[in-house]
């Protein structure tokens, strides 16, 4: 059987709607239209010649371009680096009731005494755990910004990159250390990543899409 046939088999088995039937919902759509003919008109007109935009009929954004292979990279050293934060600060939370453990890895055993370590153990903690969420906020932070082009954020990242770098030099403890070491080999590939080539023009044509209108944008 060919496809011709089976239309033709398909069409003589399909029921046509009753006579009746016609008449009942043609009446049905007369007596809407006649009851209230302005809405039908207006409703027509908007399908017709309404441009297309989201359903809640606010007028469409400007559209983002897609970020580059190198930018989304950086954003995952950038989470990385938020997640070795914060579980560096676990670590550190769990051994704050070692005095002797704090003397060595902060190389602060000479400046203080135990005692005084003991009285400023609660400030010790609290400034520690709130220094090490700002960090891994920060980390998370710049990996949302840039994967959306912001390219202030791209200039803030470079910036606490080359901070990050100042905290290699000095006399700092064991944990001190392995800390900034940490930071900085995480940033060092993701700043570098940012200011590719293919970076660059990312967040050039991004500043360029959020400075043109919508109308300019979104196509009929």
């Amino acid at each position: 059987m060919n496809e011709m046939e089976l239309l033709r088999d398909l069409a003589q088995e399909t029921p046509l709607p009753a006579p009746a039937d016609l008449d009942a919902a043609r009446a049905r759509l007369l007596a809407a239209i006649t009851t209230d003919p302005a809405t039908y008109t207006t409703a027509v007109a908007q399908v017709t010649t309404s441009p297309p935009g989201p359903p809640d009929g606010r007028p469409a954004g400007p559209l983002r371009p897609a970020a580059p292979a190198p930018v989304l990279t950086a954003a995952k050293f950038m989470h990385a680096g938020a997640i070795g934060t914060a579980a560096l600060l676990i670590v550190v939370l769990a051994f704050s009731w070692d005095i002797n453990l704090y003397h060595w890895t902060t190389g602060h055993g000479h400046q203080d005494t135990t005692a005084q370590l003991r009285q400023l153990r609660p400030l010790i903690i609290t400034v520690v755990a709130a220094y090490g969420l700002v960090v891994t906020a920060m980390w998370l932070w710049m990996a949302r910004a840039t994967s959306r082009g912001k390219n202030w954020a791209r200039i803030l990242s470079t910036v606490l990159f080359g901070l990050a770098t100042l905290q290699l030099t000095g006399n700092q403890g064991v944990l001190d250390m392995f800390f900034a070491v940490l930071t900085w080999l995480t940033a060092l590939p993701a700043v570098w990543l940012l200011w590719r080539p293919a970076s660059s023009a990312f967040f050039k044509s991004a500043k360029a899409a959020r400075s043109r209108p919508p109308s300019h944008i979104s196509g009929p």
